[in-house]
């Protein structure tokens, strides 16, 4: 498992960001599209793992399968790129215009794929609409209300409580995409991305593109949910607040630990070093 120094990660996560730029509007919905049904797939395994074992952390471990996809896959997932785009911007190899829109069509492609396997999951585990019967069933329908109705119920503080989870969540998420940078291995970059997924899952923090299929999942099966309720009290702010976790936390905190010096800076200080010499030289010279 040979592993990548801090400062070359960084350098692979700008380049990431910039190649993730560079895309056409065609092919981020395609590559979002399946992150988002993969990272469906993933949710409703651990939600099966739970009900099969009674147990919350077997879901958390299960969970990260799903991630592990999407990224050796090279498909899309909007929350990672949320730490990778904003360096490529930092550095100038890209503008803001084509990382807002990056990050748009993603989550058009995100909403399409996460859609789609909420249909064909519900259809499966009703039996065609037949048998409402299976726990699972009112698990979505419970996650549903409980991520939506449930901040509602708190005003103001439900609006910060989401925003702050999401944060939380997706500084995590992010570090799960920096941590596959530090493997050359499929095997390292699986265990290395495995950790902070894990951690962000068992905690029940926010997820935007897990709640793109679980809340309108639970809205087919019965929720008492609207989509006002879907996306004012969590989609637009759980999206708000994984960027910041994303781009602050990960990408900025991770980029000024780890930067070289500048240019600029550099030749300055070769600049600055041999007159500091002679200065000394001289003032040793005068006290002989």
């Amino acid at each position: 498992m040979a592993y990548i120094k801090p400062a070359e990660v960084l350098d692979a996560m700008i380049d990431a960001g910039t190649a993730k730029a560079s895309l056409g509007a065609f092919q981020m919905i395609i590559r979002g599209f399946l992150g988002g049904a993969i990272l469906a797939f993933a949710t409703t395994l651990a939600f099966t793992a739970v009900n099969q074992t009674s147990i919350g952390l077997v879901g958390a471990l299960v969970f990260p399968v799903g991630f592990a996809m999407i990224v050796l896959l090279g498909f899309e997932l909007v929350t990672g790129s949320f730490a990778l785009l904003p360096l490529a911007v930092l550095e100038r190899k890209t503008t803001h215009t084509r990382m807002l829109s990056s990050f748009g069509w993603a989550i058009l492609g995100h909403l399409i794929g996460c859609g789609l396997y909420a249909v064909l999951y519900g259809l499966t585990v009703t039996k065609m609409g037949t048998d409402m019967s299976n726990p699972l069933v009112q698990t979505l329908i419970q996650t549903s209300e409980t991520k939506t109705i449930g901040y509602a119920k708190m005003g103001f503080n439900g609006l910060l409580l989401v925003t702050i989870k999401a944060v939380l969540c997706n500084w995590m998420v992010t570090f799960g995409v920096v941590m596959a940078f530090t493997s050359k291995s499929t095997a390292g970059k699986i265990l290395a991305m495995w950790l902070p997924i894990l951690t962000f899952f068992a905690q029940g923090f926010e997820h935007a593109v897990v709640n793109m299929f679980v809340i309108p999942a639970g809205m087919l099966l019965g929720a008492d949910v609207t989509l006002a309720d879907w996306w004012l009290w969590n989609q637009i702010p759980v999206l708000i607040g994984n960027f910041i976790g994303g781009a602050l936390f990960t990408g900025l905190f991770f980029y000024y630990s780890q930067r070289k010096p500048s240019s600029t800076s550099a030749a300055a200080l070769q600049v600055v070093k041999p007159v500091a010499t002679k200065t000394a030289e001289k003032a040793k010279g005068s006290s002989l």
